[in-house]
């Protein structure tokens, strides 16, 4: 039989991951190969063009388009501040009386001044754009001009959905069995510039007050829709989310509703209380999946951990799985049986299932489409 794929997460204490830190143009590396960097270095940096606004200085001045130039105090090119003067004419009959002058509306130049219809192009100040390392590690690849690509040994989390964009701080695992939500009452001041872990789903109002104290990011098992929405001010579509305007980024583990985090993505967070790591909230579940996640810095293998057993490539027996649908969305279980004839679904509807046991030994039999594998 050919080897069943499927989507999947990745849970793992220690791998070996690639980061390109790339620039959206062309511009300047400011790291060396081999070179080891913190999250907060930055590695490239570029600059934007500035947004262009038109004016036209012939109206306003009551001159030909040809004279523009004549009145303008600045050449093509230079700098100017907000506020300077851009352009003045002589006034009244040329006596100085009821001049009309220009401001420049924001710091720019003069880009274009044109003689046949007498408008000035304006070119804001550019754009500094400035690309951060992200993650601990050191400098595998140089890309000219581009960017670089970091190599780390880390513990890598990947989650189901996200919000917000990159973030670094220290991990600070509210590990309350009697309150697994994450509510206002357990964010305090202590928490500015952490990354708070909940057992199991945050609300909005808590989300509300960590960004006001300077939460760095929050890490949940579950979140509800409403919540989302309140957080970010709308309904989150099909695109990449990562870019929302909100000072603390989102990364649920297991999907929307009342659910509690994985025990094994729990533990390990909670094995890594107290270290910093770095979080991104990017999501995408297109094509070209990108997967919000969590990165802890492991310089050597951590102290008990074992090499993975070689496993089968694409989905087999004794694979860790996530159920992603009704009635049984978020449980996870081992793969017990992959019957190859297709099986009669309640729809009436023909499909191939596996057969999944839980930890209480529970065993459901499930379409493979409404799975995704835990890969570790």
């Amino acid at each position: 039989m050919g080897h069943v794929y499927t989507p999947g997460l990745k849970v793992t204490e220690y791998t070996s991951i690639d980061k390109h830190r790339i620039l959206p143009l062309k511009g300047d590396v400011m790291v060396e190969l081999d070179q080891v960097v913190k999250p907060e270095d930055i590695v490239a940096k570029t600059e934007l063009p500035g947004n262009v606004d038109q004016i036209n200085l012939a109206n306003i001045l009551g001159c030909g388009p040809d004279d523009v130039e004549f009145y303008l105090k600045f050449d093509i090119g230079e700098k100017i501040k907000a506020g300077e003067i851009l352009a003045q004419n002589r006034g009244l009959f040329g006596t100085g009386l009821f001049k009309t002058s220009i401001k420049m509306p924001f710091d720019g130049n003069i880009e274009m001044v044109s003689k046949v219809t007498g408008n000035v192009l304006l070119r804001a100040k550019p754009i500094p754009v400035e690309v951060s390392a992200y993650i601990e590690g050191k400098v595998s690849k140089i890309i000219p001009e581009e960017g670089v690509v970091i190599t780390t040994n880390a513990t890598f989390i990947q989650g189901i959905f996200g919000v917000g964009g990159e973030r670094f701080g220290e991990i600070v695992v509210l590990d309350n069995s009697s309150q697994p939500d994450l509510t206002p009452d357990l964010v305090d001041d202590s928490h500015r510039n952490k990354i708070l872990v909940c057992r199991r789903r945050v609300d909005a109002t808590a989300f509300e007050k960590a960004m006001d104290i300077g939460v760095k990011a929050i890490v949940a098992g579950g979140i509800d829709d409403r919540d989302l929405k309140q957080i970010i001010g709308f309904d989150i579509g099909v695109a990449i989310t990562g870019s929302e305007d909100i000072s603390t980024s989102l990364v649920v583990t297991e999907g929307f509703g009342v659910i509690p985090m994985a025990q094994r993505t729990f533990d390990i967070l909670k094995k890594y209380n107290g270290r910093s790591a770095s979080v991104n909230g990017a999501t995408q579940i297109r094509a070209g999946v990108i997967r919000p996640e969590i990165v802890i810095n492991q310089p050597t293998p951590p102290k008990g951990y074992e090499e993975p057993v070689e496993t089968k490539i694409g989905l087999n027996i004794g694979s860790m799985v996530r159920i992603i649908r009704y009635p049984y969305f978020g449980k996870l279980g081992e793969v017990s049986d992959l019957p190859p004839e297709l099986h009669t679904l309640e729809s009436g509807s023909k499909a191939r299932v596996l057969k999944v046991r839980f930890d209480d030994g529970e065993e459901v039999l499930v379409p493979r489409a409404n799975i995704e594998t835990i890969e570790s």
